[in-house]
Protein backbone atom coordinates (compact mmCIF):
# COMPACT_ATOMS: atom_id res chain seq x y z
CA UNK A 1 0.00 0.00 0.00
CA UNK A 2 1.40 3.55 -0.67
CA UNK A 3 1.74 6.32 1.56
CA UNK A 4 -1.70 7.79 0.20
CA UNK A 5 -3.54 4.71 1.45
CA UNK A 6 -2.10 5.00 5.09
CA UNK A 7 -2.96 8.53 5.44
CA UNK A 8 -6.16 8.33 4.13
CA UNK A 9 -6.60 5.43 7.29
CA UNK A 10 -5.11 7.69 9.25
CA UNK A 11 -7.89 10.63 8.67
CA UNK A 12 -10.00 8.29 9.01
CA UNK A 13 -9.20 7.31 12.99
CA UNK A 14 -8.86 11.38 13.95
CA UNK A 15 -12.35 11.28 13.01
CA UNK A 16 -12.76 8.01 14.86
CA UNK A 17 -13.34 8.18 18.76
CA UNK A 18 -11.51 5.04 19.01
CA UNK A 19 -8.84 6.74 18.10
CA UNK A 20 -6.44 6.70 21.02
CA UNK A 21 -3.99 4.08 20.15
CA UNK A 22 -3.86 2.99 23.68
CA UNK A 23 -7.66 1.78 23.58
CA UNK A 24 -7.67 0.51 19.86
CA UNK A 25 -5.01 -2.27 20.84
CA UNK A 26 -6.66 -3.48 23.56
CA UNK A 27 -8.63 -4.89 20.44
CA UNK A 28 -8.22 -8.10 18.68
CA UNK A 29 -9.44 -9.23 15.08
CA UNK A 30 -9.00 -12.15 12.91
CA UNK A 31 -8.68 -12.16 9.80
CA UNK A 32 -7.86 -14.88 6.90
CA UNK A 33 -9.04 -15.82 3.60
CA UNK A 34 -11.89 -18.37 3.39
CA UNK A 35 -11.94 -21.63 1.28
CA UNK A 36 -9.34 -23.19 -1.47
CA UNK A 37 -8.94 -19.42 -2.23
CA UNK A 38 -5.09 -18.46 -2.04
CA UNK A 39 -5.49 -14.67 -3.15
CA UNK A 40 -3.46 -12.82 -0.52
CA UNK A 41 -2.53 -9.66 -1.59
CA UNK A 42 -5.83 -7.94 -0.44
CA UNK A 43 -5.42 -10.18 2.79
CA UNK A 44 -2.16 -8.49 3.85
CA UNK A 45 -3.44 -4.51 2.84
CA UNK A 46 -6.01 -5.15 5.28
CA UNK A 47 -3.76 -6.80 7.75
CA UNK A 48 -1.29 -3.68 7.31
CA UNK A 49 -3.98 -1.27 7.17
CA UNK A 50 -5.33 -2.28 10.90
CA UNK A 51 -2.02 -2.75 12.69
CA UNK A 52 -1.09 0.93 11.02
CA UNK A 53 -4.51 2.10 12.86
CA UNK A 54 -3.03 -0.12 15.92
CA UNK A 55 -5.78 -2.95 16.13
CA UNK A 56 -3.58 -6.55 17.14
CA UNK A 57 -4.57 -8.33 13.94
CA UNK A 58 -3.65 -12.43 14.20
CA UNK A 59 -3.70 -13.13 10.31
CA UNK A 60 -5.12 -16.91 9.73
CA UNK A 61 -3.30 -15.89 5.82
CA UNK A 62 -5.24 -18.21 3.03
CA UNK A 63 -7.02 -21.37 2.62
CA UNK A 64 -8.94 -21.28 5.46
CA UNK A 65 -11.93 -23.25 7.00
CA UNK A 66 -14.66 -21.63 9.16
CA UNK A 67 -13.57 -24.06 12.06
CA UNK A 68 -10.44 -22.13 12.13
CA UNK A 69 -11.74 -18.65 12.08
CA UNK A 70 -13.80 -20.22 15.55
CA UNK A 71 -10.64 -21.86 16.66
CA UNK A 72 -8.72 -18.50 16.41
CA UNK A 73 -11.43 -15.84 18.09
CA UNK A 74 -11.21 -18.93 20.72
CA UNK A 75 -7.45 -18.44 21.18
CA UNK A 76 -6.86 -15.20 20.80
CA UNK A 77 -10.14 -14.13 22.92
CA UNK A 78 -11.30 -11.96 19.58
CA UNK A 79 -13.50 -9.06 19.08
CA UNK A 80 -14.18 -9.16 15.62
CA UNK A 81 -13.49 -11.66 12.63
CA UNK A 82 -12.59 -10.68 9.01
CA UNK A 83 -13.61 -12.83 6.16
CA UNK A 84 -12.02 -12.55 3.11
CA UNK A 85 -11.96 -14.49 -0.38
CA UNK A 86 -11.44 -12.95 -4.10
CA UNK A 87 -12.20 -16.27 -6.03
CA UNK A 88 -15.87 -16.46 -5.00
CA UNK A 89 -16.31 -19.29 -2.74
CA UNK A 90 -17.53 -16.93 0.52
CA UNK A 91 -21.03 -18.16 -0.28
CA UNK A 92 -19.95 -21.52 -0.23
CA UNK A 93 -18.25 -21.36 3.03
CA UNK A 94 -20.20 -19.08 4.78
CA UNK A 95 -23.23 -20.13 4.77
CA UNK A 96 -23.32 -21.32 8.21
CA UNK A 97 -20.53 -18.69 10.11
CA UNK A 98 -22.71 -17.07 12.37
CA UNK A 99 -24.22 -20.47 13.88
CA UNK A 100 -20.74 -22.15 14.25
CA UNK A 101 -19.50 -19.08 16.48
CA UNK A 102 -23.05 -19.23 18.26
CA UNK A 103 -22.10 -23.00 18.98
CA UNK A 104 -19.11 -22.15 21.02
CA UNK A 105 -20.25 -19.43 22.70
CA UNK A 106 -19.24 -16.32 20.74
CA UNK A 107 -22.61 -15.42 19.25
CA UNK A 108 -21.72 -11.88 19.79
CA UNK A 109 -18.63 -11.22 18.16
CA UNK A 110 -18.57 -8.69 14.87
CA UNK A 111 -18.10 -10.28 12.17
CA UNK A 112 -17.28 -8.87 8.60
CA UNK A 113 -16.95 -10.49 5.31
CA UNK A 114 -15.68 -8.83 1.93
CA UNK A 115 -13.75 -9.38 -1.44
CA UNK A 116 -15.11 -10.93 -4.28
CA UNK A 117 -17.75 -13.01 -1.97
CA UNK A 118 -19.76 -14.67 -4.85
CA UNK A 119 -19.10 -16.47 -7.94
CA UNK A 120 -20.94 -14.03 -11.03
CA UNK A 121 -21.70 -10.73 -11.37
CA UNK A 122 -24.72 -9.85 -8.81
CA UNK A 123 -26.56 -7.01 -7.91
CA UNK A 124 -24.79 -5.56 -4.61
CA UNK A 125 -27.94 -5.31 -2.58
CA UNK A 126 -28.78 -9.27 -3.45
CA UNK A 127 -25.39 -10.45 -1.84
CA UNK A 128 -25.29 -7.71 0.86
CA UNK A 129 -28.66 -9.77 1.80
CA UNK A 130 -27.62 -12.91 1.38
CA UNK A 131 -24.47 -12.46 3.80
CA UNK A 132 -26.28 -10.22 6.79
CA UNK A 133 -28.71 -13.59 6.34
CA UNK A 134 -25.40 -15.81 7.00
CA UNK A 135 -24.98 -13.55 10.08
CA UNK A 136 -22.21 -11.23 9.27
CA UNK A 137 -22.31 -7.39 10.59
CA UNK A 138 -20.91 -6.03 7.71
CA UNK A 139 -20.45 -7.37 4.09
CA UNK A 140 -17.80 -5.44 1.49
CA UNK A 141 -18.74 -7.12 -1.92
CA UNK A 142 -16.37 -5.44 -4.41
CA UNK A 143 -15.56 -2.70 -2.33
CA UNK A 144 -11.66 -2.23 -1.77
CA UNK A 145 -11.95 1.47 0.44
CA UNK A 146 -10.04 0.09 3.16
CA UNK A 147 -11.19 3.30 5.30
CA UNK A 148 -14.84 2.91 4.79
CA UNK A 149 -13.88 -0.57 6.64
CA UNK A 150 -11.90 0.95 9.27
CA UNK A 151 -14.77 3.15 10.09
CA UNK A 152 -17.53 0.81 10.08
CA UNK A 153 -14.92 -1.16 12.57
CA UNK A 154 -14.78 1.77 15.22
CA UNK A 155 -18.58 2.62 14.75
CA UNK A 156 -19.04 -1.11 15.21
CA UNK A 157 -16.58 -1.19 18.26
CA UNK A 158 -17.74 1.96 19.86
CA UNK A 159 -21.17 0.63 19.88
CA UNK A 160 -20.17 -3.14 21.18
Amino acid sequence: MNDWGFNQVALVLRKCSLMHNDIIKDYRIVLGVIGDDIHVVGNRIIQLALEESGFHVFNLRTRNRPEHFCQAALETNADVVMVSSLNGEGEYWCSDFRQQFINIGLGDIILYVGGNIVVGNRPQDEVVTLFKQYGFDRVYHQKPDISAIITDLCKDLKNG
